[in-house]
């Protein structure tokens, strides 16, 4: 763990660029390694029959959700952590970065508690089949001991972000990832375990990233005297940062829920690719969130070093990489589309709707990025009641609407004007107001 300086006041742009890309970059590849997980597991798995696969696609839904409501351990302990780099207090840094990962560990004990005994409610919520509930049980029970593993790791990540290191989770991510796969080939058909093998793979190779974080942040604290053992206080301070984005996260989640649930109600060919829409919207989020990590990590060292102008040029040149790389999304996406429809559906009926979808998608990228740099910049200045109660404005606005497009005879289209319109500019008006604002602008070790 290498010694973060504190930025100089006001570099040139062309050291913003530097910095965010340096930033950027590796942490888009180590954001795609959970999906990475999950798609190599129905790989393996779907070969061991039908059953098995659809039994996976319900539990990796459960786990994937619980992930995503915990992401907040990620951002918020990046902001923390990089307040007190921007600040020049390493041990500080280190120590709040450690009352995460303690933070995390509890947590995830907490959900593997009560994701055991209720496993088989949660998958007979989901609408399970007698012959793929049995599997989905299985997998989510075994998987579920690897919940402590994975939120100490989303919380180290957010260490090393914090720490301007984004390397570091890219490298641990590769490796992870190499070993998930050979786990799973080894226990699945080689042990014959089935899809308890593959469940097993995934919590060892969890449980192995863990250890290799835990090894990394150690090592830091002890080269910088800082404190290994768990203090109440900071952890639920910790806590209490985490609890606006844990609200932020759920609003947006009930968001795509609600838009799932409008889409299934237009019909089989209008949720299809619905359905496919939102895992290319997704994969264009990865893109994006990769800037807003670089933001918060940035943001957060300057404002930790009480350098307001420096902080306020890191934002406006976040917004122009937003903004760009927005719109090189959208222009690779409408290129793509004729590649895109055959390669995921035949149906002419899902591909006339995927085709206008992919379209609204595209258009709307460039306000996309934005967003997503805006949002970065506030998580990184630790404005997490503000992200909280803006987020659930948003879901007041689009609620309303997106139920009202069956109603008024809409389509699918309609309905991504909803999603990828109404409330993407509607979250950036709010994010661009606050930015604006200045309010965000709080100086010191440890946002007051």
């Amino acid at each position: 763990m290498a010694q973060v300086p504190v930025s100089p006041r006001r570099p040139p742009a062309r050291r913003h660029d530097r910095e965010i890309l340096a930033l950027a970059v590796p942490a888009f590849g180590a954001l795609v390694a959970e999906p990475l997980f999950l798609l190599a597991d129905s790989a393996i798995v779907g070969h061991l029959g039908t059953p098995q696969l659809a039994g996976l696609g319900v539990a990796a839904a459960l786990l994937t959700t619980g992930v995503n409501v915990f992401v907040f351990l990620a951002y918020a302990t990046t902001a923390a952590v990089a307040r007190r780099v921007g600040a020049g207090d390493l041990p500080g840094a280190i120590r709040q970065g450690m009352d995460g990962i303690w933070l995390a560990l509890l947590l995830g004990l907490l959900v593997l508690a009560v994701v055991v005994p209720v496993a088989p409610a949660l998958v007979d919520a989901f609408g399970a089949s007698a012959t793929a509930a049995p599997h989905a049980v299985t997998y989510l029970r075994i998987s579920a001991f690897g919940m402590p593993a994975m939120l100490m790791v989303l919380a180290a990540t957010g260490v090393l972000r914090g720490l301007q290191n984004t390397r570091t989770p890219l490298y641990v991510a590769i490796a992870g990832f190499t070993a998930n796969v050979l786990l799973n080939v080894v226990l699945v058909y080689g042990a014959g375990l089935g899809i308890a093998g593959s469940a097993l793979g995934t919590v060892i190779a969890q449980f192995g990233m863990a250890a290799v974080y835990l090894v990394v942040v150690v090592r830091g604290a002890r080269r910088h005297g800082a404190v290994l053992r768990p203090d109440a206080a900071g952890i639920r301070a910790c806590a209490q940062a985490g609890a606006p984005l844990l609200v932020r996260t759920l609003s947006l989640r009930a968001v795509l829920l609600i838009a799932t649930a409008v889409a299934a109600r237009l019909g089989d060919a209008e949720i299809a690719a619905h359905q496919i829409t939102l895992t290319l919207w997704t994969l264009l989020a990865f893109a994006l969130d990769a800037l807003a990590i670089a933001g918060q990590a940035i943001i957060g060292r300057y404002l930790g070093a009480g350098d307001e102008a420096g902080a306020r040029a890191v934002c406006r040149r976040m917004v122009q990489w937003g903004a760009v790389a927005g719109l090189v999304l959208g222009v690779a996406l409408l290129a793509a589309r004729p590649l895109l429809l055959p390669l995921f559906t035949g149906d002419p009926a899902v591909q006339e709707r995927l085709f206008t979808a992919l379209l609204v998608v595209a258009v709307t990228q460039p306000v996309a990025g934005v967003v997503f740099v805006l949002d970065g910049v506030l998580m990184g200045a630790g404005d997490g009641r503000y992200l909280a109660w803006a987020m659930l404005a948003v879901l007041v606005v689009f609620a309303p609407a997106a139920l009202a497009v069956p109603a008024l005879g809409g389509g699918l289209a309609a309905l991504w004007w909803t999603i990828a319109g109404l409330m993407m500019a509607t979250r950036m008006v709010t994010l661009w107001w606050r930015v604006r604002s200045g309010h965000w602008l709080v100086t010191g070790a440890v946002r007051a």
